[in-house]
């Protein structure tokens, strides 16, 4: 973005590039403090100790309970049809989406 653009925008878009920018900041100031935190406890633990990753792997989701609630769910969907889905989105306040996108 050129200076001239930039001067285009209005005062609130502004903000919310100073903002953004601010949070951008945060954020990698953020990581850089958990990573070098990561790699002073990692430098002092003692010889015994695990190593701590600083990227912990997550844990991946259960297959089998995901088929078992699929299979629910399509069982249910037999028996009542999908009038749960409308409710759902008349409980959050959100208009029923229309068949076909």
């Amino acid at each position: 973005m050129s200076r001239s653009e930039f001067d285009l925008l209005t005062e609130k878009e502004k903000l919310f590039i100073r903002k953004e920018h601010e949070n951008k900041f945060i954020s990698d100031t953020t990581w850089l403090r958990n990573a070098v935190h990561n790699a002073e406890l990692n430098a002092n633990r003692k010889k015994s100790k695990k190593f701590i990753d600083l990227f912990p792997k997550k844990q991946k989701a259960d297959k089998e309970y995901n088929k078992n609630s699929i299979k629910n769910i399509l069982a249910m969907e037999e028996e009542k049809g999908k009038g749960w889905v409308a409710l759902i989105y008349k409980a959050n306040g959100m208009p029923t989406p229309k068949k076909g996108g």
